[in-house]
C-alpha cells in the first residue's frame, strides 16, 4: 500500500531512507534545516568499515574521557558543563563500557556494516553513479607496542567474525604504500574495509531522488510535532504545516529535540568531528587510522582528507583551532613528508555526529508513537551504516520482514 512519508533530515540516513521508500512506491518528502550540502554526511572520512566492530562505549573509554576532559586537544574531549541530558547520557555510557556489551555488539555492527557495503555497490551499479568507491582496505598504523598489541587483538576478533584482517610489518607497510614514508612500528590491515568520497555520493543521490519525484524542503526547520492518540498528525515548520501517513526522524544530533515533543527521551549527544582537505600530491593510496592520535586519513577523488576527534560539547559548529592543529600534527608524525598548510587548516570544517550511550544507533518504532520511525544515533558509523539503515526503514514502513534483527537498535531499549 502506497503511503505518504515525511523524512526529517537530509543526511546520508535520510537520503538512503528516501531511496528505498521510493523503490517501494511511497511518496516521499525530505525536510532539512540546512542547505543539504554540509554537516557530518559531507565531512566524514568516507569509510565503509565492518572492521569497526567495537562500539564507542568500550571498556576504559570513560576513564580516558575523564582523563582527557581538561585537555582540549585530546582525541575524545567532553566539555565540562552542568547539563541534565549530558549527565544522563554519561551515566548510561559508563554502564555500557563493559566487555559483555562489546561481545554482544560486535556481530550486530558487522552485519549492518557488511549489508551497507553491498547496498552501496548495488546502488552505484543500478543507478550508474560515478561516485568513488574503492576496496583498498584500511591500515591501523601504530607507533607504540601497546597500541599495536591492542590492534592485533582486534585482528583476531575480526577474523573470528569472518572479516579479512591481518598484521603487517613495517616492510609490508612499505610494500603496500611505496610512494610515501610512514613512521610506524607495524599495523593491522583490514582488507574488509572500503572507502568513498562522501560529497560525490550525496550529490548523485540528491539528483536521483529529485528525478524520481522526491520533494525537498531545504533551509526549513521543523519546530513542532502534533501528536494525537499516539499518531503524529502534523509537522510544523517555520514556513508551513504538513502531514503524512508516516514520519521518519533522521535528524542526527537534533533528533532528541524533536523526539521530546512526543514524550520520547532519546539519549543522544552531538559528537563534533573535524576534517582538513589537502590537494597536495602525497602518494597515499590506502586509508589509514593513526592509532595513537585517533585520526583518519582517506585518499579521495582529487584530494586527501585528514579527519578525526570526538568533541562532545553540545550542538554548535564552532571550529576549535586546537583540535584542528592536533589532526595536522598527527598527520606529520605518521607521514613525515606531509606538511598541511595554514590555508588548508584555516579551511577545516566540522560535522556533528549523533552519539548514543551504547554506540549503537536507534532504528525502529517506539511504543510512544505508531507512525514514527527513528533512524539516528549512528555516531562515527553513519556513513558505514547509511544504506542498510535506509533499507530497514523502508522495510518497517512497508510492513516487510526486516533484513536485520532490529532488537539491538530499539529506540525503547534500557540503559
Amino acid at each position: 500500500m502506497q503511503k505518504s512519508v515525511i523524512i526529517i533530515g537530509g543526511g546520508i540516513i535520510g537520503l538512503c531512507s528516501a531511496y528505498y521508500l521510493r523503490k517501494e512506491g511511497h511518496q516521499v518528502t525530505i525536510i532539512d534545516q540546512s542547505n543539504l550540502d554540509s554537516g557530518a554526511s559531507y565531512v566524514n572520512a568516507g569509510y565503509l568499515s565492518p572492521s569497526h566492530i567495537i562500539p564507542l562505549s568500550a571498556p576504559g573509554v570513560m576513564k580516558k574521557g575523564l582523563k582527557w576532559m581538561f585537555k582540549p586537544s585530546s582525541p575524545l574531549y567532553i566539555k565540562p558543563r552542568l547539563d541534565k541530558d549530558l549527565l544522563k547520557w554519561a551515566w548510561a555510557f559508563n554502564k555500557s563500557c563493559n566487555i559483555t556489551h562489546v561481545k554482544n555488539s560486535a556481530p550486530v555492527i558487522r552485519d549492518i556494516s557488511l549489508l551497507s557495503q553491498q547496498l552501496y555497490e548495488d546502488i552505484k551499479i543500478s543507478e550508474n553513479f560515478t561516485a568513488q568507491y574503492d576496496k583498498k582496505g584500511l591500515l591501523m598504523l601504530c607507533q607504540t607496542q601497546k597500541l599495536l598489541d591492542e590492534e592485533l587483538k582486534m585482528v583476531e576478533m575480526a577474523k573470528n567474525l569472518g572479516l579479512e584482517a591481518r598484521a603487517v610489518s613495517p616492510n609490508e607497510i612499505k610494500a603496500l604504500e611505496p610512494n610515501i614514508d610512514i613512521n610506524a612500528i607495524g599495523a593491522a590491515y583490514f582488507k574488509c574495509d572500503h572507502h568513498s568520497t562522501p560529497h560525490e555520493f550525496m550529490t548523485e543521490m540528491k539528483a536521483y531522488l529529485t528525478h524520481v519525484g522526491v520533494t525537498f524542503f531545504a533551509n526549513e526547520k521543523v519546530e513542532d510535532l502534533t501528536l494525537k492518540n499516539e499518531i503524529i498528525t502534523a509537522i510544523k515548520t517555520q514556513k508551513q504545516r504538513l502531514n503524512a501517513d508516516e514520519i521518519v526522524l533522521a535528524a542526527g544530533s537534533w533528533s532528541p529535540v524533536l523526539s521530546k515533543k512526543i514524550g520520547l527521551k532519546l539519549l543522544l549527544q552531538a559528537g563534533k568531528g573535524y576534517r582538513i582537505d589537502s590537494k597536495q600530491k602525497m602518494g597515499i593510496t590506502i586509508p589509514a587510522i593513526l592509532s595513537e592520535a585517533k585520526a583518519a586519513v582517506t585518499p579521495m577523488h582529487g584530494f586527501t582528507r585528514f579527519a578525526g576527534t570526538m568533541e562532545i560539547a553540545g550542538i554548535n559548529h564552532h571550529i576549535n583551532k586546537i583540535r584542528v592543529e592536533a589532526i595536522a600534527k598527527a598527520a606529520k608524525r605518521y607521514y613525515p613528508s606531509i606538511q598541511l598548510t595554514k590555508n588548508e587548516k584555516d579551511n577545516a570544517a566540522c560535522g556533528l555526529r549523533p552519539v548514543s550511550p551504547d554506540g549503537l544507533p536507534y532504528i525502529g518504532k517506539s511504543y510512544k508513537c505508531k507512525n514514527l520511525t527513528i533512524a539516528a544515533g549512528h555516531a562515527m558509523m553513519g556513513w558505514s551504516m547509511g544504506t542498510a539503515t535506509g533499507l530497514v526503514v523502508s522495510e518497517i514502513i512497508s510492513n516487510k520482514k526486516s533484513s536485520l534483527d532490529l532488537a539491538p537498535f530499539s529506540p525503547d531499549r534500557k540503559f
